[in-house]
């Protein structure tokens, strides 16, 4: 028990007279643990809002897409009625099936507003509300001769609203109402279907230029608009079953692949609901990776600091040891210290993940409700402050072993590192400029601290350039696509890196101080040796800089391979755009500019050191 008080007297001790690095590292782990609990809390928040919209519509548990264009689904082209009516009447007779609306005709279509080309399925529907699936209008009113309900996320790309005038295959429609549904995914997500697809059949556009968006209109209307296109009308029918768990078992025994070619495509409420939460799963699949990046920054904050503090305390270790303390209660000590503050870390992560949580938990406009308090388990906790205990031990335990394996006499003396002499570097660094010498040399005494510096811009780099590839990839789908089509997606998904930039670039502007500090402590009788020798503090400052510059060149070109290959393993769609040379030439210039600027403050504070006092020490 009298160990443990010592070592948190000792611990409390240190991190009272060096609060600004102890503040500093707690903010490195907290960012870390802040974007992992984000990405942890996002864990079913959809689910909650589906449930109230599928109560509010009277949700189907199963939708059926029969028919449609030729090629369709599964291949079975151009179903004549016969086949349809059949089909239907096999699916509503099956075991198990409750009740049904429809079948509903589904026409394709090309929706035009000012200036917006935009494809469509129009969902043809009588005016009296159903029984099964009646989506809940949100603004105006229901369908009616010549007047359209467009699903809310689509109406919110589009810029439109209640009142506006569009067209649909040259025809005119009256916006008539906003509405939501529980049985189709919203825009962009449309063709999000296990096992189906969508059933645009449009002779005049071979691609869609943008994501397929939903539309309500009378069934004239959909005949109407399905004979303006040339192209066959597909169904929707819309099943309750007594057992609403069962639904995908339903679906594939009664439709999809079951049945061979021809069958209908059955959709489950469950895929529907997963579907709908592909908003928020985008944003988990760009939060995930820059957790794993902010934690690899986090852990080179951690290692340098404690590298730092070796450098500083070594007379102090050897006066524990002198006391009777053991190598391994000085290595206890230094651990202590950072796995307290990780601790801390892992708290202050906890609550900013929990707070900000509900600024991104939103589902979308495709769903009505709220997703509610973000999820906090004790599962997610225990992950959080485990990866924070994970980061402060694997950054800390070499300093710590180092700090043991010291012996008292030399961390009493408190002498000069000794240089490694190598030719080759002596006859390099002798005919460069005195700062590029200084600095080569520091980075040669120090090669892990150069290494660490130089993993640390790799990973700021590697997250940057996948931010880049981001854009390059969207600006050239966008390119390709509808102008002033707005995609809720690509919205969140630039919010979630905007916000991951943030994060990596200040964990990597503590990084830089942290290394210029604690290469500026470990070489002050370098520095003063040097400055003895002729050396002004100005080309001590810039040497130390340039201690931080040599690892960083590498570092950053070796982040833009990293960025690139980040980008295509997290990016699903398998569709990745190169961002243009001028963008990644900027991305290495100015992180080595921003490392070159942030560690001039702590290299002049530490080339203007008092150079009797330095050099009386080291003779002392």
């Amino acid at each position: 028990m009298g160990k443990i008080v010592l070592v948190g007297r000792l611990a409390a001790r240190d991190l009272r007279y060096h609060r600004a690095q102890a503040v500093l590292l707690l903010l490195a782990i907290t960012a870390a643990t802040a974007l992992l609990t984000l990405g942890l809390a996002l864990r079913g928040v959809t689910s909650h809002p589906y449930q109230q919209t599928r109560a509010a519509t009277r949700g189907p548990d199963v939708v059926a897409q029969i028919g449609g264009p030729a090629g369709g689904p599964h291949g079975l082209g151009r179903a004549n009625e016969s086949q349809i009516a059949a089909q239907v009447k096999a699916l509503v007779r099956s075991p198990g099936v409750a009740g049904h609306s429809g079948p509903y005709p589904v026409a394709s279509a090309v929706l035009r507003v000012r200036g917006i080309t935009a494809a469509v399925e129009a969902e043809g529907r009588g005016q009296a509300p159903a029984a099964i699936e009646q989506p809940q209008v949100t603004a105006g009113s229901w369908v009616r001769p010549g007047g359209m309900v467009i699903e809310r996320t689509f109406a919110e790309a589009l810029h439109v609203g209640v009142g506006d005038r569009v067209t649909l295959n040259g025809r005119r429609f009256t916006v008539a109402g906003i509405a939501v549904t529980a049985a189709s995914p919203p825009y962009p997500n449309l063709c999000y279907r296990p096992g189906g697809g969508c059933v645009l059949d449009i002779p005049s556009m071979q691609s869609p230029p943008s994501g397929i968006g939903l539309a309500w209109v009378t069934e004239p209307d959909a005949h109407a608009l399905a004979s303006a296109a040339a192209a066959p009308l597909s169904y929707f029918l819309n099943l309750r079953l007594n057992d609403p768990a069962a639904a995908r078992a339903f679906a594939n025994a009664s439709g999809n692949t079951s049945q061979g070619p021809g069958s209908p495509s059955l959709i489950a409420w469950q895929d529907i609901a997963a579907a709908d939460g592909l908003l928020v799963q985008d944003e988990q699949q760009v939060l995930a990776p820059g957790a794993w990046l902010a934690g690899l920054l986090a852990i080179a904050s951690v290692a340098v600091l404690a590298g730092g503090r070796m450098a500083e305390h070594t007379r102090r270790i050897g006066l524990l040891k002198a006391v009777g303390g053991t190598p391994g209660l000085t290595a206890i000590v230094l651990l202590a210290e950072n796995l307290l503050l990780a601790l801390l870390a892992a708290g202050a992560g906890l609550a900013v993940g929990w707070l900000a949580a509900p600024l991104i938990t939103s589902p979308g406009a495709g769903l009505v409700g709220t997703p509610g308090a973000p999820s906090l388990t004790p599962s997610i906790a225990g992950e959080v402050v485990a990866v924070a205990l994970a980061v402060a031990l694997a950054a800390t335990l070499v300093p710590a072993i180092r700090a043991a394996r010291t012996s008292t006499v030399s961390a009493l003396a408190d002498a000069a590192r000794p240089p490694r002499r190598r030719s080759a570097l002596i006859a390099l660094s002798a005919r460069l400029p005195v700062p590029l010498l200084l600095g080569l040399r520091l980075v040669a005494r120090r090669p892990r601290r150069a290494l660490l510096g130089a993993a640390s811009i790799a990973v700021t780099v590697t997250g940057i350039v996948a931010v880049l590839a981001f854009h390059a990839t969207v600006d050239l789908r966008i390119s390709g696509a509808a102008r002033g089509l707005a995609n809720p997606v690509i919205d969140r998904d630039v919010q979630m890196l905007q916000i991951l930039t943030v994060v990596l670039v200040t964990l990597a502007v503590l990084n830089a101080v942290f290394a210029a500090w604690a290469t500026a402590l470990d070489a002050r009788r370098v520095s003063a040796l040097a400055q003895a020798l002729g050396a002004s503090p100005r080309q001590l400052s810039a040497g130390i800089s340039a201690a931080q510059v040599i690892p960083a060149l590498p570092g950053a070109l070796l982040g833009v391979p990293l960025g690139i290959g980040l980008f295509a393993a997290a990016n699903h769609a398998g569709i990745v755009t190169v961002p243009p040379a001028s963008w990644l030439a900027a991305a290495v210039l100015g992180t080595l500019l921003a490392v070159t600027v942030l560690v001039n403050i702590p290299a002049r504070i530490g080339a203007r050191s008092p150079v009797s006092e330095i050099l009386s020490a080291d003779t002392a």
